[in-house]
């Protein structure tokens, strides 16, 4: 089809036939007076085959009855002749043939096959003389020649009626490839000739909601399959054509849930994330239903836990396309989460605490890792009860004498601690104003604040229900189950020799084995004892001298050098009650 049309036209016809009258072979025969006569001769008969032929297709029910067959016509579909001395036989013979008149015809029940090839041969005839002269550029124009014989004839002709009609599609691709195996994905098929398209099929059934929406374009909507890949077919009235890459059915699923854990009292807000999970309706925890369930996407729902019993439990997704499970995806678990408290996360994160031993210590506490007090917004981590040596540690040549003696300390019960220093934000929020001198930076650290301003009646703790932590305390958190002088190097971890000659913001530098940040650097934190000489056996949870002259600084500042931003150094100089400071501030405790 030159015209680039879907369909072989009567236009089509035309230039096959012309085509059939530039072979070469018979050039001299065409020139010749005989070739003359024979062309107008033949001329007739390839007429009255073309309309055969078309009429056969325009009307077959009136082709299909048997039609009273003329001699010449049934010897010329009998002989085959497409030579021009068989042409001058057969019809110096048609006398004889019509002398028989007389005899009982001969009939002959046309069908498609038969037609073509009847107008195949009588049109080779024609072809012979059809052309009262050729040009050598149009003798060695061969592009009719359908099967490479040298000669356009009426077998190529034959070729092109047997094609007659729509022609057949041609499939790019398929777009999405995959799709749930309970059917119900829309697919877009892309490609050529699509107009005639009539069915889609994906693994032998029909596809639903077939839409055509132009010659390239077609739409349909997936039937249930079988898991794996299936074949893809476009079928049109007079062909089927496969897609050249097959459909995969795939299997409804869910991929994670985020948090995996929870209170087993319920509450927990959950992400699950999977294929196929748009329309979801509802969400199960242990075959129990879940409340507020979104279908944000295919990919993604969200819910809210109902209670259940403690440890793991199955997560059910249903909707639209069934039902997905994810086997034990849920672990409900009995950790305490402290009344003056939110939940932020139950468990230890193993990117944040590494050491497999301290999260496990976490966990065994009963009590949950990450909250946030509700008083004063604060993020607090819990740190697990424990026994550690206390004062200057091994190999450090940079301890004051009042760093020894080096005693064993344990502390029998888990307490929480600041994730980070209190900021500005966080104590104006509870004081409404700022003290800090270097003030207007929320994230910063509070500082410029005394013991007195902070724990004492009116101060931030009493207003908040927070608490200092004791000395020990203070250096079990900054050492994090290590026994260095610090638990990275000091510029990784610590603000500290009059760096920008200010405070900085919290959080950021790299945080110790629990989580906690600054314990080392920014600026000194007030502890809740009394300054005194340290004990020379082992202690349970010691909380220092009942009385004193100076409480405790620890952890060095911005304006300190290396040697105060250690985890055994305690302050030299500062320590009054009512001391401030411009590198002085401090970070809360609290039992749970």
């Amino acid at each position: 089809m030159s015209d680039g049309a879907q369909r072989f036209s009567a236009d089509d016809l035309r230039r096959v036939a012309r085509k059939l009258g530039e072979g070469d072979r018979h050039i001299d025969g065409v020139r010749s007076g005989r070739g003359k006569a024979r062309m107008w001769i033949t001329t007739a008969f390839a007429v009255c085959a073309v309309v055969l032929s078309v009429g056969y297709f325009a009307f077959p029910r009136f082709f299909l009855r048997e039609l009273p067959t003329s001699g010449f016509l049934k010897a010329q579909v009998l002989s085959g002749s497409t030579s021009p001395e068989g042409d001058l036989a057969i019809l110096g013979s048609s006398r004889d043939i019509h002398g028989e008149s007389k005899m009982k015809q001969s009939t002959l029940k046309f069908n498609s096959q038969l037609t073509s090839i009847a107008a195949s041969a009588v049109l080779a005839l024609s072809a012979i003389s059809l052309s009262p002269a050729i040009t050598p550029a149009a003798a060695q124009s061969c592009s009719g020649d359908n099967n490479n014989d040298g000669i356009v004839d009426g077998i190529d002709l034959a070729t092109v009626l047997g094609a007659w009609g729509s022609c057949p599609g041609v499939v790019t691709s398929v777009i999405p490839g995959h799709g749930s195996n309970l059917g119900g994905t829309q697919i877009t098929i892309n490609g050529t000739n699509l107009s005639g398209t009539t069915a889609v099929k994906i693994g032998g059934v029909n596809c639903t909601s077939l839409q055509v929406l132009s010659p390239t374009v077609v739409k349909a909507v997936t039937p249930a399959g079988t898991i794996g890949d299936a074949p893809i077919s476009i079928v049109s009235s007079n062909a089927t054509s496969l897609a050249p890459t097959p459909f995969t059915y795939v299997l409804q699923s869910i991929t994670s849930v985020s948090p995996n854990n929870g209170i087993y009292s319920g509450g927990t807000a959950i992400t699950i994330t999977g294929t196929f999970l748009s329309g979801a309706t509802i969400v199960k925890i242990g075959g129990v239903p879940a409340t507020n369930v979104v279908a944000v996407n295919s990919t993604t729902v969200t819910a809210v836990t109902p209670a259940g019993s403690v440890g793991a439990a199955s997560v059910e997704v249903t909707g639209a396309k069934g039902t997905a499970t994810a086997t034990n995806a849920f672990l409900y678990f009995a950790i305490v989460v402290p009344t003056w408290a939110t939940l932020l996360e139950a468990f230890p994160d193993p990117a944040v605490v590494t050491d497999a031993n301290l999260r496990a210590a976490i966990m065994a506490s009963g009590f949950a890792w990450r909250v946030r007090d509700n008083a004063a917004n604060i993020e607090m981590l819990l740190v697990p009860g424990g026994t550690f040596m206390m004062g200057c540690s091994p190999g450090d040549r940079e301890c004051f004498a009042d760093e020894s003696p080096v005693h064993q300390v344990t502390l029998t019960n888990a307490f929480y601690m600041g994730k980070t220093e209190v900021t500005q934000a966080q104590w104006l929020a509870k004081m409404g104003s700022n003290p800090s001198r270097f003030g207007g930076q929320p994230n910063n650290p509070v500082e410029n604040v005394s013991w007195n301003m902070i724990a004492s009646t009116g101060g931030f703790n009493s207003v908040t229900g927070l608490r200092l932590p004791t000395e020990a305390e203070w250096e079990y958190t900054t050492r994090a189950w290590t026994t260095t002088a610090r638990y990275d190097a000091v510029n990784d971890i610590a603000w500290y020799n009059n760096e920008g000659s200010t405070t900085h913001s919290v959080a950021n530098k790299l945080p110790n084995a629990l989580g906690l940040y600054d314990t080392l650097g920014n600026v000194w934190e007030w502890c809740q004892d009394w300054r005194g000489i340290y004990p020379n056996q082992s202690v349970t949870n010691p909380t220092g001298p009942t009385t004193g002259v100076k409480r405790l600084l620890r952890g060095g500042g911005w304006d300190a050098g290396s040697r105060e931003c250690r985890a055994s150094q305690r302050d030299q100089t500062y320590g009054d009650p009512t001391q401030i400071g411009g590198a002085i501030g401090f970070r809360v405790a609290r039992n749970p």
